[in-house]
């Protein structure tokens, strides 16, 4: 994990885009918040992730990372990705791969 106070330089896969249309708009809404509230302040600090969003690596596919996240009453959502090449020196480049349930798990 990068280190200091960095800001995140965000990128999306075409399949997660694809992916994120199949949402609800609450269900958007709600990954959004967790991505502003949690994620990017805690890859900001450089440290470990916060326990609460559940980032683990995906087994069948090395490099790539899971964010577990609520998508309400349903089953959890979850969405993977992968760190990138940096575009801006020290700033971690994190892209976007897949979001929905467990399934997006068997194409990470």
């Amino acid at each position: 994990m990068p280190r200091g106070d960095h800001r995140a330089h965000l990128r999306t896969c075409p399949r997660f885009t694809t992916d994120l249309q199949h949402l609800t708009p609450a269900q958007r809404r709600r990954f959004h918040r967790v991505v502003l509230d949690a994620f990017v302040p805690d890859l900001r600090t450089g440290r470990r992730f916060r326990p609460g969003l559940r980032i683990k690596g995906v087994r069948c596919a090395p490099g790539v990372y899971e964010l577990t996240w609520s998508m309400g009453t349903g089953p959890a959502g979850r969405a993977t990705f992968e760190y990138g090449t940096e575009v801006r020196p020290g700033t971690p480049h994190v892209i976007w791969r897949r979001i929905g349930t467990h399934s997006i798990l068997t194409g990470p």
